[in-house]
């Protein structure tokens, strides 16, 4: 889960019924269940947290997840992922086997390689749930060193035997260490059936430590690259997928996750802005061109990935928007300038707070995308994070940008790896 502050990530939960084939859902597309890691259905819940405490400890993990964006090489960077549970707000419930056989994964948009930990482990971070047994499969497989399925994925070697065997280590320095398998993979659809998935690329991770949660098994890698879950579907559901992020303040409902047909973004008010193929192909790269402030137009000019075009990273697992200090100093100079209250002091990372005791005006935010202006809601821009307190979710970041799930919440956001495009739709996303 290569994104950062924790890529805020999001929870996937699915039910279903009868089977039914990928080319099937491809038709008519599918949908499952998108649910934040704080909700009730969620396994990582707390009872015990208020609204303030989630906003915080939300806002903590997308720090976290910010240093596993910035690798010392291109080449480590393929394999950087937030795969913390603490640092990840999406799980996905799937099954992998025949017979099916439940795992619960984190969903990171920000990397790529399936994976969970399988028997036998000599070496296992502690789940909840038992460890996935590839022999009991009648559908596993694996691979050797000289098939493409092997070169398809990241950080591949040849064991004693010749058998592919993958490596992925992360930033904080938790890893996994197995080997390149296929397998069945099932999504239990909101539209009523299961989706059956046959020859899945994945890990079976047999040497697995680090900050895992024992509520998660594994990752389920949505990122661009081969071994992704969006680029094995590929052509079955066109290319497509799209996701709806509920604020905080919904945290107890559910919105979807769509694939296929049913993820295109249509209707009045949808824009679309290309993305632009870079290195590594994990992430997805916007352009961005400038932020408006009112009237007040500020003009984005930083390269923090090289070029002009693909400027910044969209991330759900982000929570907060980051920015290169300087534009970022531009930007809150001119919000500051237009809001009547009184700043407070917030958590560290949190450059521009206010007294949220008495109600103030929040300025209307655009993001100019190239060919898209996104116009922004004050839940966009300013979070709550006490009864007291309210802070904008904005913050400065040395030479790098990230577009955060707190500025997409209420957006349907769809993503066209075909077309190369990713689209904004302002929505209620409790009525998605």
């Amino acid at each position: 889960m290569a994104a950062i502050v924790s890529l805020f990530a999001f929870v996937f939960a699915i039910f279903g019924l009868s089977n039914l084939s990928l080319i099937q859902a491809q038709k008519g597309g599918f949908s499952v269940e998108l649910i934040h890691r704080d909700s009730p259905k969620s396994p990582l819940y707390n009872h015990l947290d208020t609204t303030y405490n989630r906003v915080t400890n939300a806002l903590r993990r997308s720090f976290n997840r910010v240093h596993r964006f910035k690798p010392t090489s291109v080449s480590t960077r393929e394999a950087e992922a937030d795969v913390i549970a603490d640092s990840g707000e999406y799980l996905m419930n799937i099954s992998i086997g025949t017979p099916a056989f439940d795992i619960v994964a984190i969903a990171d948009t920000g990397s790529d390689l399936i994976w969970t930990q399988c028997k036998p482990c000599s070496q296992c971070f502690p789940q909840n749930a038992p460890l996935f047994d590839p022999t009991a499969s009648s559908t596993y497989k694996t691979f050797s060193c000289r098939t493409t399925q092997c070169g398809d994925v990241e950080g591949t070697s040849c064991s004693s035997n010749g058998s592919c065997q993958y490596s992925v280590s992360y930033g904080d320095g938790s890893y996994s260490n197995g080997e390149v398998a296929a397998d069945t993979l099932t999504l239990d659809s909101t539209t009523g059936s299961p989706v059956v998935i046959p020859n899945v690329i994945m890990g079976c991770g047999h040497d697995n430590d680090g900050s895992f949660d024992e509520n998660t098994s594994g990752i389920i890698g949505l990122g661009g690259g081969d071994s992704s879950l969006i680029s094995q579907l590929g052509f079955t559901i066109d290319g497509k997928f799209s996701y709806c992020l509920l604020p905080f303040s919904e945290a107890g409902n559910s919105s979807k996750m769509n694939f296929g047909s049913d993820a295109i973004v249509s209707g009045n008010g949808v824009v679309s802005t290309p993305l632009t193929k870079q290195s590594p192909q994990t992430f997805y790269f916007l352009t961005l061109e400038a932020i408006s402030v009112g009237t007040n137009r500020i003009k984005y000019t930083d390269k923090p990935f090289g070029t002009d075009q693909g400027n910044i990273i969209i991330d759900s697992g982000t929570t907060l928007t980051l920015l290169p200090d300087d534009f970022y100093s531009d930007l809150e100079s001119v919000v500051s300038s237009m809001i009547n209250a009184t700043k407070v002091n917030g958590p560290e990372g949190l450059n521009l707070c206010y007294d949220a005791t008495i109600e103030f005006a929040v300025p209307d935010i655009t993001v100019h995308f190239s060919g898209a202006d996104v116009k922004l809601q004050p839940l966009n821009t300013f979070v709550l994070i006490s009864e007291t307190v309210a802070c904008f979710t904005f913050s400065p970041l040395p030479n790098f940008a990230i577009y955060g799930n707190l500025a997409q919440m209420n957006f349907l956001v769809g993503y066209d790896t075909i077309k190369q495009t990713v689209s904004f739709k302002s929505t209620d996303c409790s009525n998605n």
